[in-house]
């Protein structure tokens, strides 16, 4: 999705990345992601640095061309790079134990396709999977950060049920207005009935 140049900038900054690497490991310290996860939307891959420390596998899905060329130079002999869509995820069915997202839903232009991430992550997830994702929430600063960007910010409001609706239980939402919005969620585990 496009980034005006200063958005652009900043997402690819030390500082940035800096700042990740002090803020996610605490939050991720939270979820048992277990042994093979994928991460929607890494964009420059500032996340995807932390991720490689605390996950034993980890997929890359990046709808970008040039990010994607960008992220299998940098991590491409520790993590796997696939280009694609979070909304038609190439992945088997119940292949991955976690799936996460950070900073992305809002370069989402609808929220159909919002929806079609979230029902993908479900697919993918093995039951018991924990589909983990923060966001940015609407504030002047943030507005004039994607001036010239696509920003659909999700709706903490509605959330939970867009997340039920996709097949997710356990929701989990946190919402901090004006900064950012945390959620988690579990595919359910079936069990036969006797």
């Amino acid at each position: 999705m496009p980034m005006n140049l200063i958005h652009r900038r900043l997402c690819s900054s030390e500082k940035w990345a800096s700042m990740i690497a002090e803020v996610l490991p605490p939050w991720l310290a939270r979820f048992d992601l277990g042994d093979d996860v994928l991460e929607i939307g890494p964009g420059f891959g500032a996340t995807t640095r932390v991720l490689l420390d605390v996950v034993p596998r980890l997929t890359l899905l990046e709808i970008d061309p040039a990010s994607a060329s960008l992220l299998r130079d940098a991590f491409g002999s520790r993590a796997s790079v696939v280009e694609g869509s979070g909304a038609d995820i190439p992945f088997d069915a119940g292949r991955f134990s976690a799936v996460v997202c950070f900073t992305m839903l809002h370069h989402v232009p609808t929220a159909t396709l919002q929806n079609a991430i979230f029902s993908e992550a479900c697919r993918v997830l093995r039951p018991g999977g924990v589909y983990c994702v923060t966001d940015s929430q609407l504030s002047l600063r943030f507005r004039l950060l994607h001036l010239g960007d696509t920003m659909n910010v999700v709706d903490a409001a509605t959330l939970p049920s867009r997340l039920s609706a996709a097949g997710f239980d356990d929701v989990d939402v946190r919402h901090r207005p004006k900064e950012r919005l945390e959620f988690s969620a579990v595919k359910p585990v079936v069990t036969a009935r006797r």
